[in-house]
């Protein structure tokens, strides 16, 4: 399970690192609190290897797609590695069709990221409200961002 867990964190730091690269330079992909920054990527699921996604229990597909969040906070010059957070959040289509992002979190060694599976319609435009806490009774640190999504 050990190198399942390190397959998923691999996995989705390839993707991360591409997503950005494949985006222009104008979208942002992490939002900053004071010492937190919350990081933040969408992607297809077909990116996830099936038996990672077989492991979460993550539906792969060519019209379903994740949310991805870690919360890290910078001290004295060092930035820690994903925190465990309180994560939630809403998708918004153009027609003003939401739906709720239910989170999994997803535990790698100290570190600590929240996957959102959800389904989409090709070429379509999201609007993504997330609240990110870093624990139950802190102030939620809120952002929106939007991100259009292919299916081919």
């Amino acid at each position: 399970m050990q190198k399942l867990l390190q397959s998923i964190l691999l996995s989705l730091v390839a993707i991360t690192a591409q997503a950005q690269v494949d985006q222009p330079k104008e979208i942002s992909t992490t939002e900053k609190f004071g010492d937190y920054t919350v990081h933040y990527n969408v992607f297809n699921s077909t990116n996830i290897p099936a038996k990672v996604a077989e492991a979460y229990k993550l539906v792969r597909g060519k019209d379903r797609a994740l949310v991805n969040i870690s919360l890290t906070k910078t001290e004295n010059g060092s930035t820690s590695l994903g925190l465990p957070a309180v994560v939630s959040g809403t998708s918004k289509n153009l027609m003003q069709q939401k739906q709720a992002l239910k989170f999994i979190e997803i535990k790698e060694g100290d570190a600590t990221y929240y996957l959102a599976p959800f389904v989409f319609n090709n070429e379509e435009v999201l609007h993504f409200d997330i609240q990110v806490s870093a624990d139950a009774n802190a102030k939620p640190m809120s952002f929106t961002f939007n991100r259009t999504l292919y299916s081919e």
